[in-house]
């Protein structure tokens, strides 16, 4: 059955598209109904059911005689660590885990917050949480106590599970002094710490309070898989609000699994036993989705790996774990490749490994750059995928959808929605704008299995950021268009339109042609006030390694090239050499904090930053060539 056919199905008949999906699930209880509703209106999938995320994603597996096949991989390259557990053993280790955290009174519905890197003992907590209910908030390790605070009161865990640190490829960040500050301001909710002590920084432990994981797991008795509601929360993921308070996301528990499930084979076409890597924190919805739960649904093989794209030892990191572990999917930020590309852009590196049992590589995380995604195609023959989800929608919203069918790939765009999301562009009124045409991109009302609908303890809020300004409809927050053929383009953030003397623009598109230019690496655009037009676009350029023009030269060149494509309408005249682009952890450009640098206004440094150094390196960057104040 063909895309077109799975998707018309998907929209006209959504009950029994996805109670069919459903049965590829182990429920210990059916469902009643397989669409309901809760108090505000939002969705509830297989109302009544119950079952549990860990028995399908690990016990499962054992029970069907698969015990034997690896589960994990972990390689830290930073510590020269390699490991691997098979399905057998990971359950043993999370169901003894789980144990553990019942023998300090932890209970379905419980919260349990996660602060650890990425290593085994964090994906177990996890797993040991789903097991016996409770409900876990994952935070990225090396948060600031002030943000870790901030989740501790709204989620308010009766456990913190900690490491003693995080690992750098230049430096060991110890995470007790920020589990200190974090509980000096919000004292009196966390009941215990349990700290998984590593050797390149191990923590001092407060008496009564804290608990080395080692001694707790040495008195743990595995703990069985409980029944989950459905519609109960599996976990809270909190992602950063424009008001300044962490949004929690909830993710349902019954739906998560139905979606993941049927999305790791229809969209990733992932086959059991296969070896799926998504190279993600934990901390970040894709490290959720397809680093843990995805793969171990579907009885894959899921890669942890603490390193970073180059640097450890170097640009060939990802391609040297890919031919070892024979890895059969990737998914990764764009904004990797774009480093890997700048370090290694003839792909030297790369051709050192035999790569050509990788059936698939994915990005999605920002917009991928036509450049990017044409230098991928000159070093891979296996597809090239961009595609588009979000931390609310918890998997896939729009993509070349492998499982089901393979598209023609036109750069810029994510191919088309995926079965069980109704995409669409509005304009300001709420109608659909013309194929082509640039407008807010929604979903239509309900929202398919696995989606939040609602935020943790703030269900109001939840209504206000997303379903009051298009009703009937979920908000994005992203702009783009859907062409003539039904292809998605997401541009840029619905905040990143600037209006250029009347003209919307979208500086995504710009960004794309600015990339296009051979000098440059990366870039990023933004929106400068200005009195004659209201705005006009200012371009941050980071240069390939090797570029040896004088800057004002390729800046004058850019210039041309944008003017040349795009027409004078665009007013791109004013264009920054930077080293470094400011990111935050998870890949994506601080677009708003740098225009609000460029404008003279006030900004704070936000907490998801990777480097706080990028940022003041822009800022006086802008300073210097006279468009910033100091």
């Amino acid at each position: 059955m063909g895309y077109a056919e799975v998707y018309q199905r998907s929209l006209v008949d959504p009950e029994a598209f996805w109670a069919e999906a459903a049965q590829h699930i182990d429920w210990s209880k059916p469902w009643d109904k397989v669409l309901g509703s809760d108090d505000g209106g939002g969705a509830q999938w297989f109302v009544g059911a119950e079952g549990n995320t860990c028995w399908n994603a690990l016990d499962r597996h054992v029970a069907a005689g698969r015990g034997a096949q690896i589960a994990l991989i972990f390689d830290s390259p930073i510590t020269g660590t390699k490991r691997t557990y098979t399905y057998a053993e990971l359950t043993d280790h999370v169901a003894r885990v789980a144990g553990m955290l019942a023998s300090f009174g932890v209970t379905k519905g419980d919260r349990v917050l996660i602060y650890m890197p990425v290593i085994p003992e964090a994906v177990m907590c996890m797993l040991a949480c789903a097991r016996i209910g409770a409900i876990h908030s994952v935070v990225f390790g090396g948060f600031a106590g002030p943000e870790l605070a901030a989740r501790i009161k709204d989620a308010t865990p009766k456990l913190l599970v900690a490491a003693s640190c995080g690992l750098e490829p230049t430096r060991t960040v110890p995470y007790m002094p920020e589990v200190e500050a974090a509980l000096d301001l919000a004292p009196g909710i966390v009941e215990a710490c349990i700290v998984f002590q590593r050797p390149q920084a191990e923590a001092t432990l407060k008496p009564g309070r804290d608990h080395d994981w080692n001694d707790c797991m040495a008195r743990a008795v595995a703990a069985p898989c409980a029944a989950v509601g459905s519609n109960d929360p599996l976990y809270i993921l909190y992602t950063s609000g424009t008001t300044g308070a962490p949004k929690g996301i909830v993710r349902p528990s019954g739906g998560h699994m139905v979606a993941l499930l049927w999305a790791i084979r229809n969209v990733y076409n992932a086959q059991p036993g296969e070896v799926f890597w998504a190279c993600s924190d934990i901390g970040w919805a894709v490290g959720h989705s397809f680093a843990v739960y995805g793969p171990l649904l579907n009885g894959n093989t899921t890669v942890f790996f603490e390193g970073k794209p180059i640097g450890t030892p170097d640009a060939g990191a990802f391609w040297r774990m890919i031919a070892e572990y024979k890895v059969s999917t990737f998914f990764v930020a764009p904004t990797a490749v774009r480093a890997i590309k700048r370090e290694d852009p003839d792909g030297v590196l790369l051709k050192r490994h035999d790569l050509a049992h990788l059936k698939a590589f994915f990005v999605a995380g920002e917009r991928c750059d036509p450049p990017t995604a044409q230098w991928l195609e000159s070093m891979f023959p296996c597809p090239i995928v961009d595609h588009w989800w979000q931390t609310e929608s918890g998997w896939p919203m729009a993509s070349n959808p492998l499982g089901l069918e393979r598209f023609p790939i036109k750069h810029g765009s994510v191919t088309k929605p995926v079965p069980g999301w109704d995409i669409q562009a509005l304009d300001g009124d709420g109608y659909q704008v013309a194929a082509g045409e640039t407008g807010a991109i929604v979903a239509k009302l309900p929202l398919p299995p696995g989606a939040a609908t609602t935020l943790w303890n703030a269900p109001q809020r939840y209504t206000d950021a997303y379903l009051t300004r298009y009703p009937g409809h979920y908000l994005t927050g992203d702009a783009g268009f859907i062409d003539a053929d039904g292809y998605l383009s997401v541009m840029t953030r619905t905040d990143d339109v600037i209006n250029v003397a009347g003209h919307r623009l979208a500086t995504g598109a710009i960004e794309e042609v600015v990339a296009a230019y051979p000098a440059i690496a990366e870039c990023a655009v933004v929106g400068l006030n200005d009195e004659l037009k209201g705005q006009v676009p200012l371009g941050l350029l980071v240069l390939k390694a090797g570029v040896t023009h004088p800057q004002a030269q390729v800046i004058a060149d850019v210039v041309q090239h944008v003017r040349a494509c795009m027409g004078a309408v665009v007013a791109f005249k004013t264009a920054v050499v930077v080293a470094r682009l400011p990111k935050t952890r998870s890949g994506k450009v601080l677009r708003g904090t740098i225009a609000k640098i460029a404008n003279g206004e006030a900004y704070a440094q936000p907490a998801t930053i990777e480097d706080p150094a990028a940022l003041s390196e822009v800022a006086a960057a802008l300073s210097a060539a006279g468009i910033a104040p100091r």
